[in-house]
């Protein structure tokens, strides 16, 4: 299960790394937000995987503090986004 749970944390990584030049290369602020996104949930998932193999439960409070600031990242943009900023599909 050790080895399962390790190799799933390091798909995960590649996924996210793939995700990363969506960040560097986006179009538009959305396209850029929604990478970051992948980029919180990606690292959420691996801390929690990590978390489990290696039989770590205290990792889980930090990754929930991740995802409440991922929410937090997300309301930010939508509420500093120009009304005409023309991301919006």
């Amino acid at each position: 299960m050790y080895s399962f749970m390790l190799g799933a944390a390091g798909f995960v990584l590649v996924v996210v790394a793939l995700g990363l030049a969506r960040v560097l290369r986006g179009p538009g602020r959305a396209d850029r937000m929604m990478a970051m996104q992948l980029l919180g949930t990606g690292g959420i998932a691996v801390l929690l995987l990590f978390s489990i193999a290696n039989s770590l439960y205290a990792v889980v409070d930090v990754a929930l503090v991740l995802a409440v600031l991922s929410v937090f990242a997300s309301v930010a943009l939508v509420e500093t986004a120009p009304p005409d900023s023309g991301d919006a599909a």
